[in-house]
C-alpha cells in the first residue's frame, strides 16, 4: 500500500510538473488572438536587418552563395535609386535606408533592431556600439543622431596615408564625430521614421526592440517602447514585434493587444551560469509575453520546448538561416524564416 501511495504520488507530482510547464511555455489562446484581432506573421522571407552588402553573415563560412546575395543586394539598392556601379565600398550596409530599400525592390520582408539615441531619437541599429559597424567604440546611448549621420556604415577602406578620408579622430585617446559629413556616398545609422517612410507598406516588418540587458527594465527601456510604438501606430503597413526581453514583448501584451508579438529566443548552452538566460532559452518567461510567436536560433526548432510551443499554436520563425543546407534543415521545424547571405525564392514564391 505505501508503495502504490507513493507511485501515486510520484505521477501526481509528474503531471503537476507537466502541467506547469506548459503553462509557462504557452503561447497567447486562440480566443485572445480572435477577440483582439490579432493578424498572423505574414508569409514572406524576412532580410535580416535588409538586403545588405555588408554585415552579419558575410563570412567566409557562407562565401559559396552570398556572392550572388550580395550581388542582388547591390543592384537592387542601386535600383532603388542608392549608390551607383563606380561607388567604391558598400551600397547598402546593413540596417542601412539603402538595405531596406533593396529589400523591397527584391520582395523580402524585413527583420530590423531598434535603440534609442542620448537624445532620446529612436534608431535602427543592431550593436549596442559602433565597433563593429563603424569601427567606432561609442555606444549608441551616448550619441545624438546629429552624430550618427557624420559617421559612415562599413566605409571604404581609406587609402594608404590618406588622411582626409579617416572617419573618426581620436583625440587624446578618444574618439570624436567629425565635424561634417565625409565627401561622396555613405549610408549611416537611420532613423527608424525615415525606415518606415521608405518601406512605406510594401513589404511586412518584424521590429525587435533592443535592450543591453534582457534582465531588467529601466526608465530608458521604457522610453524605447513608448516612442518606438508611437511610430507603428502612425505607420500604415504591416508589422509583427519582437524581443528577447520578456517584458518588452509584455509591454505589448499590456498596451497594444492588438498587435502580433514574438519572444525571441535561443537554446541554453551547456554550463551557462546566467540562469535566466538559461531559462529563457527554455521559453520559461513565456507566462509574461504569452507570444504569437517564437523567433528561435534556426538550430533549435526541434528541441521540445519548440515542439510544444509550436504544438499549442505558436508560429515559429527561425534566426537566422544564412544558405540552403541550413534552410533545409530549419524548414522542418518553422514556419518562417529570416535569412541572410544567400538568395531564397522571393515573397511571391513562398505565398
Amino acid at each position: 500500500m505505501s508503495g502504490n501511495k507513493q507511485l501515486t504520488h510520484l505521477l501526481v507530482g509528474a503531471a503537476a510538473a507537466a502541467g506547469a510547464a506548459a503553462w509557462a511555455i504557452a503561447p497567447r489562446s486562440f480566443n485572445d488572438k480572435r477577440n483582439n484581432f490579432v493578424p498572423v506573421v505574414p508569409q514572406v522571407w524576412y532580410a535580416h536587418r535588409g538586403l545588405h552588402d555588408a554585415g552579419s553573415g558575410l563570412t567566409e563560412q557562407y562565401a559559396a552563395e552570398s556572392g550572388e546575395y550580395v550581388a542582388l543586394s547591390r543592384r537592387m539598392a542601386m535600383q532603388a535609386g542608392y549608390g551607383s556601379p563606380v561607388v567604391e565600398g558598400p551600397i547598402a550596409p546593413e540596417n542601412s535606408l539603402a538595405a531596406f530599400a533593396a529589400a523591397c525592390e527584391a520582395g523580402y520582408g524585413i527583420e530590423l533592431d531598434l535603440q534609442l539615441t542620448r537624445d532620446g531619437q529612436v534608431v535602427v541599429v543592431h550593436d549596442g556600439d559602433l565597433l563593429r559597424v563603424a569601427g567606432d567604440p561609442r555606444r549608441i546611448e551616448d550619441l545624438t543622431y546629429d552624430e550618427l549621420t557624420r559617421i559612415p556604415l562599413f566605409p571604404a577602406p581609406a587609402a594608404p596615408g590618406d588622411a582626409a578620408a579617416e572617419r573618426i579622430d581620436f583625440a587624446g585617446g578618444q574618439p570624436s564625430t567629425p565635424q561634417a559629413a565625409p565627401d561622396g556616398y555613405y549610408q549611416h545609422v537611420p532613423l527608424f521614421a525615415d525606415v518606415l517612410r521608405v518601406v512605406n507598406g510594401r513589404v511586412p516588418l518584424i521590429v525587435e526592440y533592443k535592450f543591453d540587458d534582457n534582465s531588467l527594465w529601466s526608465e530608458r527601456d521604457e522610453a524605447l517602447m513608448q516612442r518606438g510604438d508611437e511610430l507603428l501606430r502612425r505607420y500604415d503597413g504591416q508589422y509583427v514585434i519582437e524581443s528577447f526581453n520578456p517584458a518588452a514583448v509584455q509591454w505589448y501584451r499590456k498596451h497594444r493587444p492588438e498587435v502580433c508579438r514574438g519572444q525571441l529566443a535561443e537554446p541554453p548552452q551547456p554550463g551557462q551560469s546566467d540562469w535566466k538566460g538559461w531559462f529563457a532559452g527554455l521559453l520559461g518567461f513565456d507566462w509574461m509575453s504569452r507570444p504569437d510567436f517564437v523567433a528561435y536560433d534556426w538550430q533549435g526548432g526541434d528541441l521540445p520546448q519548440m515542439r510544444a510551443t509550436r504544438a499549442m499554436g505558436a508560429t515559429a520563425v527561425s534566426w537566422t538561416v544564412r544558405s540552403r543546407a541550413e534552410l533545409e534543415i530549419s524548414d522542418r521545424w518553422f514556419d518562417r524564416h529570416i535569412f541572410e547571405a544567400f538568395v531564397p525564392e522571393r515573397a511571391s514564391d513562398k505565398a
